[in-house]
């Protein structure tokens, strides 16, 4: 049986943070190619570090996206993340753009040709997965301390804290009781001060009202152990302090270590890699699983073999949870939903401009917009998961 009473820990970075920075970048030229041409292909690595980016990787699209126009993108990315310090200045930026043409083998695999269905675009696992520990159907320590960061970028962003910088990072851990969240016993907070003279109580008492704000108001409890700024002194943040690199965030991005991880990272890959588009599909799925109230708790993971377009595999784990056996689920899961990558792509209407937005605060537990963006979020599978396991009871 499952531990019921325990303490678990999940951190985020802001979109500051140096391998952020990069999954932004990245995913700033996927939304560029996409823009221009929905079934392009972008394979992108950032490298960030003292006024310096270089990105690299494969892609195939219009000549239109020339060098000079994606450096220049690049730079208003660091723009809006609001780097302009001595060391890192989207204005002077070096930005080198070592993207060339996609593999001719790995092309082949993957599109379309005569009566082959699109395949894979590289094999590997994906996994999803949802619980009911928020409205959200996300678990709580990974969502609060996302929830954290975002209310602190808002407020630098707006101005209400200038003295805030955009490198910073959040760790909550939470109590459990009968395995339900009731309360943060340690926040952890590290972020950048533009002040020189600020000393960690000086930013706590800046940040302090945010972190309360973030949290439901109960959990904060006189027993709450606070590190804010424990080193002290951060000033000196982004890449100029610390190298970063795209894809090294891939626990912030999904569920902090609460559910399994595939191993490949989302940022900078177009929607044919299934690294993306599989696991955002699990997601969708384990959420209208829970939402249909199938069961309390679901993982759901998916594999794939390059150039093939039918999953190998899909297996489910209600983790005692369920409602029904995990076998009817897996059932009915194949019959709502085609999870080739051109049934995922067309289902969540993928190939769109829709993923800068991801590269920062979790690509989970966010709302559906209205362009396309975070569609994986979206519950509307509820009634045809029912219908389909009521049919396979039949």
């Amino acid at each position: 049986m499952a531990r019921q009473n325990y303490v678990f820990t999940s951190e985020s970075v802001s979109e500051g943070h140096p391998d952020k920075v990069c999954d932004r970048v990245s995913d700033t030229i996927v939304d560029a190619f996409l823009k221009e041409m929905p079934e392009a292909r972008v394979a992108c690595e950032t490298l960030a570090t003292t006024n310096k980016l270089v990105i690299a990787g494969e892609t195939r699209g219009p000549a239109i996206l020339t060098n000079e126009y994606l450096a220049h993108i690049a730079r208003l990315a660091v723009k809006d993340i609001g780097y302009s310090q001595a060391g890192f200045n989207w204005k002077d930026l070096d930005v080198q753009v070592l993207l060339h043409g996609q593999s001719a083998d790995i092309a082949q695999g993957v599109d379309a040709a005569g009566n082959k269905d699109e395949g894979a675009g590289d094999q590997g696992i994906m996994f999803g997965y949802a619980c009911r520990e928020t409205d959200e159907l996300m678990p709580a320590p990974i969502l609060y301390s996302h929830k954290i960061l975002r209310l602190l970028a808002d407020a630098r962003k707006s101005g209400n804290e200038p003295s805030l910088g955009p490198d910073a990072k959040s760790q909550v851990s939470i109590r459990y009781e009968d395995g339900k969240p009731v309360e943060a016993t340690s926040i952890v907070l590290s972020t950048q001060h533009l002040d020189e003279t600020m000393t960690s109580d000086d930013v706590r008492s800046v940040v302090e009202p945010y972190i309360r704000a973030a949290l439901p108001r109960d959990w904060v409890t006189n027993n709450t152990i606070w590190h804010i700024n424990p080193t002290g002194k951060f000033v000196i943040g982004g890449p100029d302090g610390d190298c970063g690199l795209t894809g090294r965030k891939i626990i912030v991005d999904t569920y902090g270590g609460a559910a399994p991880h595939g191993g490949g990272a989302f940022s900078g890959k177009d929607p044919t890699k299934v690294d993306r588009s599989a696991a955002y599909a699990a997601r969708y799925l384990a959420k209208n699983v829970v939402a249909a109230d199938l069961a309390d708790k679901c993982t759901i993971q998916l594999s794939y073999a390059i150039g093939v377009a039918e999953p190998q595999s899909v297996f489910v784990n209600l983790h005692g949870t369920g409602r029904i056996e995990g076998e009817r689920v897996e059932a009915a899961i194949r019959e709502v939903m085609s999870l080739t990558p051109r049934g995922i792509r067309e289902h969540l209407s993928l190939n769109k401009p829709i993923y800068a937005r991801t590269a920062a605060y979790g690509h989970f537990g966010r709302e559906a917009e209205g362009d396309g963006g975070f569609s994986w979020e979206k519950i509307d599978l509820v009634h045809n998961l029912r219908d389909a396991v009521e049919k396979a009871y039949a």
